[in-house]
């Protein structure tokens, strides 16, 4: 049964209030989904929210009423509010309806099996959460096993690559270390690391790409530092017809993936 809470100061919305903060997304291990559509996903990949704050007026909703039914099955608690509350919580004039609170999996490098896809990202210190997430979604459409971020490379789990991921961090495992880590655990088997460079000659298309490949992206204004070109296997250009110098990163990835995949389809 659903708790009402319609007072600001509650203790439960200051603290789910508070996971708009990396600090306090740390402490509390936990971070919040907005939207009906991306808590819905979450369930279907298994991935059922600890808490969900819903407007009152949506309570009979018939989707909702089944993420709730699966969220006490599962030992959480769902709270209704005024959409005053979801506001206060999200900071925004036009709150989704539901929010769902979520526990950060901690997954590492040596959680990941190598072989269980052929193909993957590495992004060092991607810096934008909206390329993250998109990054996330092209992942998720490709098949690939998951997204692995180098050094100081923004939060997954913020609000805004939540938001721009629409449900794919929930399909994608997601792991956070440093360039060294991440180096030495590929030699230790099976993978082919490709750079995206200005500083190739090799077009991307004209490179055989051996499974399990490793997409490796660098940050939006500087690219790849030179000692991470160097470890890689092949470095590659997407050729620029036009004025400009370089594509998004999230584009980028999207262009290296697909040719990996239309290779292996083809």
């Amino acid at each position: 049964m659903p708790r009402r809470i319609t007072s600001f100061s509650n203790e439960t919305i200051k603290r789910i209030r508070s996971l708009e903060q990396k600090k306090f997304r740390r402490i509390e291990n936990r971070f919040m989904a907005e939207g009906m559509r991306i808590v819905a996903e979450a369930a279907e990949a298994g991935r059922i929210a600890e808490t969900l704050v819903f407007a009152e007026d949506l309570a009979e909703h018939a989707l909702l009423r089944r993420l709730i039914a699966q969220c006490e099955a599962a030992g959480g608690e769902a709270i209704e509010v005024p959409r005053e509350i979801l506001h206060k919580i999200t900071g925004k004039d036009n709150p989704q309806a539901l929010v769902g609170v979520f526990p950060i999996p901690e997954t590492r490098l040596e959680d990941l099996d190598r072989k269980s896809s052929d193909l993957w990202t590495v992004c060092q210190s991607l810096k934008d959460p909206g390329n993250l997430g998109t990054i996330l979604r092209t992942n998720d459409a490709v098949g690939a096993g998951g997204l692995i971020l180098l050094d100081q490379s923004c939060d997954p789990w913020s609000v805004e690559a939540v938001r721009a991921s629409m449900g794919a961090l929930f399909t994608q495992p997601i792991v956070q270390t440093t360039g060294p880590a991440f180096f030495e655990w590929l030699r230790a088997g099976p993978g082919m690391l490709v750079g995206t460079s200005l500083r190739t000659d090799h077009d991307y298309q004209d490179v055989r790409y051996d499974a399990p490949t490793f997409i490796l992206m660098g940050n939006e204004q500087h690219g790849l530092p030179q000692e991470y070109e160097d470890a890689c296997d092949v470095l590659v250009k997407i050729p620029m017809r036009g004025k400009a110098d370089s594509l998004n990163v999230a584009v980028s990835c999207a262009v290296m993936l697909y040719e990996v995949l239309n290779q292996r389809r083809r």
